[in-house]
């Protein structure tokens, strides 16, 4: 996962709320960090979307292939 798909899935997901929740919800699985200061930390985006779908229990239906422009061909 790219950081734009990383901030694309977080905006469909979040909506208005998606900015504050990157910048005050803390989460263990990144070092006890925002989702903002973990991407600046360099932590891959992934392991930060993951952490912010299991603290803000979103389904997982919803937290696989997120933010991708179009849906992934097998």
């Amino acid at each position: 996962m790219r950081r734009s798909e990383f901030l694309r899935a977080v905006e469909d997901e979040f909506g208005p709320r998606a900015i504050a929740l990157m910048d005050d919800l803390v989460l263990s699985a990144v070092g006890g960090r925002t989702a903002s200061e973990a991407l600046r930390s360099g932590v891959p985006p992934r392991d930060i979307w993951t952490a912010l779908c299991e603290e803000t229990d979103v389904p997982a239906e919803r937290r696989y292939g997120v933010g991708r422009l179009e849906p992934r061909r097998h």
